[in-house]
């Protein structure tokens, strides 16, 4: 059975959906120091052990990783993050992801992605956009391992390949969620 939304309730829900996905997050204290050591450990990391990771390095324009998301929730949840994003092998910018979401959900985690912009176009987006929300914008698709060993330089045909990776902690439910990932100045 689904709970009827009424009054104060939706109003939030209303503002956490629309407001929360298109609004800037400042800055935390992480420097860009700590935050590519960071991002340049965890990408070692999966291209050890996740052979597609190596096969969408190769062809990418660039790699966004967010080394140490933070996901927790009860009814209403979010998750923050901070990454950088590498253009040939070096630092061309940090990032911030930050999302919001609504449902059955309940547990806290720890995870990390990264993004693999397979066309221009994609990368173009990212920068040109006042923050890139994912699900809107360039074709994403998500890999699971097993979808990641069949990746070959012939079969790659989206604009962005995203990989979750190191996830700690336990966070179950459905729900409804908007993410956006938005330039910082650091």
């Amino acid at each position: 059975m689904i709970p009827r939304l009424s009054g104060p309730v939706a109003a939030l829900l209303l503002a956490l959906l629309v407001l929360v996905p298109v609004t800037p997050v400042p800055a935390t204290a992480a420097s860009g120091q700590s935050i590519e050591r960071d991002a340049r450990a965890a990408l070692k990391k999966l291209y050890s052990e996740n052979p597609g990771a190596r096969v969408l390095r190769d062809k990418a324009h660039a790699v966004l990783v967010f080394p140490s998301m933070l996901k927790a929730g009860f009814m209403f949840g979010g998750q923050i993050g901070e990454g950088a994003l590498f253009r040939a092998g070096k630092v061309a910018g940090f990032y911030n992801s930050v999302a919001a979401s609504y449902g059955f959900q309940a547990g806290a985690q720890v995870f990390g992605y990264a993004l693999f912009f397979m066309s221009k176009s994609a990368l173009d987006y990212l920068d040109k956009s006042e923050g890139f929300e994912l699900g809107s914008g360039p074709s994403l698709v998500v890999l699971d391992e097993g979808a990641a060993k069949s990746l070959t330089s012939t079969t790659l045909s989206q604009d962005v390949y995203a990989f979750v990776f190191g996830q700690k902690g336990l966070m179950g439910g459905m729900g409804i969620q908007g993410s956006k990932i938005t330039r910082l100045s650091k």
